[in-house]
């Protein structure tokens, strides 16, 4: 099969001409003395939080060299610009995280999921409980319950937990050889326990 038959004649290979690299735009790189574009960030390290510097490719690699992820001083040309970028004299892109002051309760955290929305109301379901059973007068058996005990009445629930297990070990009858008043001891204490904890005391 020859080339030359009227089929391949107009054929012709075509190559696709490479195209010129296009000409990124964007801010200009912040090391100095560089006309080059920035597109790549660096953080500015501790105190700046969330904010960042834009370099070029060259520049970042070096400004990551020098930069320190521990507690340890960055080398000279980097600890400059993060202290111009700390101090506001640099600009800087981004939005400075706050640290909080004070570590908020578990309880006054918001948050999008069911489980956390449930354990706060849990959470202030109980402290209410816990104010609403303070606040009202004792039944006869409750009463007595918090006297077996050895407890008053604005006992906290771990205190009236720890004081039923020291008793369950003070009076177990393993403890005192089979002594019936130290067994009748013992079960005063368990009925105590189980009608404060019926009635929500611990």
């Amino acid at each position: 099969m020859t080339s030359d038959r009227k089929i391949f004649v107009g054929l012709r290979s075509v190559r696709k001409q490479s195209s010129p690299a296009p000409e990124t735009t964007g801010p200009r790189c912040q090391w100095d003395g560089c006309e080059r574009v920035g597109t790549h960030r660096a953080p500015v390290g501790a105190g700046a939080e969330g904010l960042y510097l834009l370099f070029c490719l060259e520049h970042v690699k070096d400004y990551n060299k020098g930069y320190s992820f521990t507690t340890a001083p960055s080398n000279t040309d980097v600890a400059r610009y993060q202290k111009e970028a700390t101090a506001g004299s640099r600009p800087t892109q981004g939005t400075r995280v706050r640290q909080p002051t004070e570590i908020p309760m578990p309880s006054t955290i918001r948050s999008g999921s069911a489980k956390a929305i449930n354990a706060r109301k849990t959470f202030a379901q109980r402290e209410a409980q816990e104010a609403d059973l303070q606040k009202r007068k004792l039944k006869v058996l409750e009463a007595k319950a918090f006297e077996t005990l050895g407890l008053g009445p604005e006992a906290r629930p771990e205190e009236i937990r720890n004081r039923y297990k020291e008793r369950l070990k003070m009076h177990h009858p393993d403890t005192n050889q089979g002594n019936r008043t130290s067994e009748d001891v013992l079960r005063a204490t368990i009925a105590a326990h189980k009608i404060l904890k019926l009635n929500g005391f611990c």
